[in-house]
Order: C-alpha cells, then sequence, then structure tokens
C-alpha cells in the first residue's frame, strides 16, 4: 500500500536527516540518514531502517548488534526533510556502547570530556573491533 506522505527526499539527494530520540526519557540517542526505503520500512516493520552513507546500503538498527530500535512515534520537520523517531532503544544505540552516540562534552576550551559509563564494548555487540 503506497504511504500518504513522503518527505522531501530531493533537497538532501535522495536523504533525510533522522534523529533517534529515547520516548521515555527525551534523551537524543543518535542522528543517521533515511532514503525513501528506509522510511517506508521502517512505517511498514516499526522497526527503524537507516541508509549508511559510508557503506552505501540500507540497514536496520541493531541488524548486527541486536540493539534494535522500536518506533514510538515519528515526526516531520515544517521543511518537511527531516524527521525524529521517538523510539525504545534495546541495549545502547552508539556503536561505541554507550546509551546514546552523544556520551562526550565540549568544554570552553574545546576538550572532550565523556559524560557517560559504556554500557558495552563494541567487540561485546559486534564480536570485533569497532
Amino acid at each position: 500500500m503506497p504511504l500518504q506522505f513522503s518527505p522531501d527526499f530531493a533537497k538532501g539527494q535522495g536523504l533525510i536527516s533522522s534523529v533517534a530520540v529515547d520516548a521515555v526519557t527525551g534523551e537524543v540517542l543518535m542522528v543517521a540518514y533515511m532514503n525513501e526505503e528506509a522510511f517506508r520500512l521502517t512505517l511498514e516493520t516499526g522497526r527503524v531502517h537507516y541508509f549508511s552513507r559510508s557503506r552505501n546500503k540500507l540497514w536496520k538498527k541493531g541488524e548486527e548488534s541486536g540493539n534494535m530500535q522500536q518506533l514510538v512515534e515519528m515526526r516531520v520537520d515544517c521543511d518537511l526533510d527531516a524527521v525524529v523517531v521517538r523510539v525504545r532503544q534495546q541495549g545502547p544505540a552508539c556503536h561505541e556502547g554507550f546509551h546514546s552516540c552523544f556520551y562526550r562534552t565540549v568544554t570552553p576550551d574545546g576538550q572532550l570530556v565523556e559524560n557517560a559509563k559504556r554500557e558495552m564494548t563494541p567487540e561485546e555487540m559486534y564480536g570485533k573491533k569497532s
């Protein structure tokens, strides 16, 4: 069944920005991109899908690590070219093993300080070093 709405994928050369947010806490978990197929599959399956620019392929969050994202709600911005996906996150969202990819704070002098504890190592999630 065709979707009644589709974001404006043309502006971003076939991709839109997608911000994943924890549906309970509101914490920003990660930022990634969706193409039309990832957008459609996310709505159809309730599991969040993205498009990897570096690997040039579609991927379902957690397909390798087991740390899936269950869609709770999707919101679109006023320009129709970015979405916020409110999710139930299973395990760490970050490929480095932190709950959020935003686990570092930049201090006024430009230093990076970790602001969270690692939940899993990349080896625990993927069986190899990332």
